[in-house]
């Protein structure tokens, strides 16, 4: 196949090229590098079936040639990004998800949207099931992310069923592993940053709201197999195995053999207080489930931010 791969300089996007690649196809990468970053890609410099086009899927988009698949991996996807640039989240979720239908039409393409599971909001159902249609603040300050890509399913769905795109929809849960930033604000980054620099751990509220991590091993074979063998329906992906964010923490100190000291501070507004998947339509209909355990990812991870933080 030959695809377009939208947010291809991104943490996850990144890994989605290398993955399409593995598996023979051709891919042609787009980012605009608003949160990308071109040292993801820089190992596949003169790859041959690897193309990379610097571009904003928010303005109008041609791709020359066949296009078999889009995946629209573009967006701002941790708070401090969305927060930064809201007005770009809600572009990029809303013209740029048009865009890129428009052009799947065009092109007879199948097209893959990267939802999240922030369209749950802070969930009153625990877990969440595909079935579960969210508790969102619109107008909240995560509002940008949360609305923008509730309507990327919502046109997602229509282009699907007013134009018959041959579409899919997944909902990405906390997902970790090598090429974070630094300084994303995501967590898991946070943490082992603070931890392998002898900083103290900052934990919003008292560490007790629940994440689910998934190693982005085990997340891109999921999104992999949900473009190939998946319907039209949204699919969460992502570990259904729950932990406190204290418990993240202690686990970081321990793997970094760190005497980081633990620094609270008061949460975010809107902050879920629990996130947790339901994977049963993933596990049935893909055969799919994750691999890696937390305490192999997070070493791995840390592993990876040795690598690149300065000395």
């Amino acid at each position: 196949m030959r695809v377009l791969i939208t947010g291809a300089a991104g943490f996850l996007g990144s890994h989605l090229v290398d993955r399409f690649l593995r598996e023979g196809h051709e891919v042609v990468g787009l980012d605009n590098f608003i949160t990308g970053s071109p040292d993801n890609l820089a190992h596949l410099a003169g790859h041959e079936r690897f193309e990379f086009v610097r571009h904003n899927i928010s303005t109008y988009t041609y791709v020359a040639g066949a296009l078999d698949g889009i995946l629209h991996f573009a967006s701002p996807a941790s708070p401090i990004d969305y927060l930064e640039h809201p007005i770009a989240t809600l572009k990029v979720g809303a013209l740029g998800t048009h865009n890129a239908l428009g052009l799947a039409k065009a092109k007879g393409a199948r097209f893959f949207l990267a939802s999240t599971s922030e369209v749950y909001g802070d969930p009153l159902v625990h877990p969440q099931p595909e079935s579960y249609w969210g508790n969102v603040n619109p107008i909240g300050p995560r509002g940008v992310y949360d609305e923008a890509k509730r309507f990327a399913e919502a046109i997602t769905m229509a282009y699907h069923r007013a134009h018959q795109v041959d579409t899919r929809i997944v909902r990405i849960f906390n997902t970790y592993g090598p090429r974070m930033r630094p300084h994303d604000g995501r967590v898991v980054s946070n943490f082992i940053v603070q931890a392998l620099r002898g900083a103290p751990l900052t934990m919003y509220g008292d560490g007790s709201q629940t994440r689910s991590f998934c190693y982005v091993d085990d997340e891109v074979d999921g999104i992999y197999r949900l473009f190939l063998h998946g319907d039209a329906q949204p699919t969460n992906i992502g570990n259904p195995r729950e932990f406190s964010v204290r418990e993240l923490a202690e686990i970081v100190r321990e793997l970094t053999g760190s005497s980081s000291t633990l620094a609270f501070m008061d949460l975010p507004e809107d902050d879920p207080k629990v996130r947790q998947p339901d994977i049963t339509r993933a596990m049935t209909m893909l055969g799919w489930e994750p691999s890696v355990d937390l305490r192999e990812g997070v070493r791995r991870t840390i592993d990876y931010f040795r690598q690149i933080l300065p000395s």
